[in-house]
């Protein structure tokens, strides 16, 4: 049986973190830039992360498990909560 692999063109064009998330630049954010505000250039620079909807097809490329952004600021409040309950 052969192995499943990875979609390099993906791979290519995203970073997982450490801690599973996916990591891309913002689309639209190469060339073309005379016709866009300062504002749409400067938000180009900062790294986006998969959303929760996203992640479906991004596993079945990948063939592993990922983790959404909402997914770790849910697991922070989540942690916040248990430090504060064994503080009381």
């Amino acid at each position: 049986m052969p192995k499943q692999k990875s979609h390099r063109g993906l791979l290519k064009r995203i970073k997982l973190t450490k801690s599973g998330k996916v990591r891309f630049k913002a689309p639209n954010s190469r060339h073309i830039k005379s016709n866009k505000t300062g504002t749409q250039v400067q938000s180009y620079r900062k790294s986006r992360y998969a959303r929760t909807g996203d992640l479906r097809y991004l596993k079945k490329l990948l063939n592993r498990g990922l983790r959404s952004e909402e997914q770790h600021v849910a697991d922070d409040k989540a942690r916040e909560a248990a430090a504060a309950k064994a503080a009381k």
